[in-house]
């Protein structure tokens, strides 16, 4: 066979000679072949590797989209689980829910049934409530009766005493035993009425001085001691007077015209005697007021004391001094405040007293009516 990329060569003898003219064609028809042979071969190649790389590219393609549908099937496949879940939990929800619902029904059963008991238990504790009113009143007595009217005496003698007299103490006393008997009844409905007795004796009670017996026996001692007291004293003339003819005219008149000081003139006996009595007088008049709770008549008693004590008497002396203190001490002993107001707790008992009285007899006529109406009724 003859290869087609050389030329056939004719053999020819050692002795033959190539024809020179034939020689260059030769030559360019083998170098034609030689190229159109290499062209092929760098096409061949070419598209081998066009196709090597196509078949990489598809091959790429098909391992990203068959990784991509493994990671689609797992995130699938996560979510059914996930969807399982929530009805499982909805259906346990459900379940729940259809449990409370029960129960708020069953509570709303026992709710309703003891509210129906409720209402049964208030009507019977009504109906109690009436017995038990009507037996308190039927319990009035009387016993009860005797016992509210030492109260109602005792509180009106209180409140006299106090009027006419201003003791506080015993009416305070009074209260106290209006309180005891009113503690003493079976009715209950006179119950509340003991804190408007206890309002009144406490009011009573502030009103009274607490150191009222120290004051009368201050009093009595400041008496006592006015006998000693010294008066202010005599103003005696100087050793040397200036002699003159006036000094002598005053000297002769001096038995016959006298000229003295207001507040500073010598007394004389009588009417040193007549200062002391005056003012042994204003302090009998503040022990009587003391005694009698007159906050006024006390008050004045002590001044008009007091201003004798400064005008009459040696202010230099200690003794009258201190008689002075003592009666701006005594000035605080009873102050002056308004009256007690009583009677509240009186007129309270009479009303309660007036309203059972009132039930009584309502309480006896409707029987009595009852009685008449069904003797009426029958033929």
């Amino acid at each position: 066979m003859s290869n087609p990329d050389q030329p056939n060569e004719p053999v020819a003898s050692e002795d033959a000679r190539p024809d020179p003219a034939r020689a260059p064609r030769a030559v360019s028809a083998r170098r034609e072949r030689r190229a159109f042979g290499g062209g092929s071969l760098a096409l061949a190649l070419l598209l081998s590797l066009l196709a090597v790389g196509v078949s990489g590219y598809v091959g790429w393609r098909q391992w990203q989209q068959m990784r991509g549908s493994a990671a689609d099937s797992r995130d699938l496949t996560a979510l059914q689980q996930r969807v399982g879940a929530l009805e499982a939990t909805l259906a346990s929800v459900s379940g729940q829910s259809a449990s409370l619902d029960q129960r708020l029904s069953d509570a709303a059963q026992v709710n309703r049934s003891l509210r129906e008991e409720l209402l049964g238990q208030d009507e019977r504790t009504r109906n109690l409530e009436d017995a038990v009113a009507k037996l308190a009143e039927k319990s009035l007595s009387g016993h009860d009766a005797m016992l509210l009217d030492e109260t109602e005496s005792l509180l009106r003698m209180a409140n006299e005493r106090y009027t006419l007299f201003h003791d506080a103490q015993g009416a305070a006393a009074a209260y106290a035993l209006a309180d005891q008997a009113l503690a003493a009844v079976n009715d209950g409905a006179f119950s509340g009425l003991r804190q408007s007795i206890d309002a009144e004796r406490e009011a009573l009670a502030r009103s009274q001085p607490a150191s009222r017996a120290s004051a009368l026996q201050q009093l009595t001692e400041l008496r006592s001691e006015l006998a000693t007291l010294p008066l202010k004293p005599l103003d005696h003339p100087g050793s040397t007077q200036p002699q003159g003819v006036w000094a002598r005219i005053l000297h002769a008149l001096a038995g016959v015209v006298r000229v003295q000081r207001e507040h500073g003139a010598p007394l004389t006996v009588a009417d040193a005697r007549l200062a002391r009595e005056l003012t042994q007088l204003d302090l009998a008049q503040a022990q009587a007021a003391l005694l009698a709770y007159d906050s006024g008549a006390y008050a004045a008693a002590l001044q008009r004391a007091e201003k004798s004590l400064s005008t009459r008497f040696d202010d230099n002396a200690p003794a009258v001094q201190q008689a002075r203190v003592t009666l701006q001490q005594l000035a605080a002993v009873l102050p002056s405040t308004a009256p007690v107001r009583l009677g509240a707790a009186l007129d309270e008992l009479r009303n309660l007293r007036a309203v059972h009285a009132l039930k009584q007899g309502v309480d006896g006529a409707a029987p009595a009516a009852a009685a008449t109406a069904a003797g009426r009724a029958r033929p």
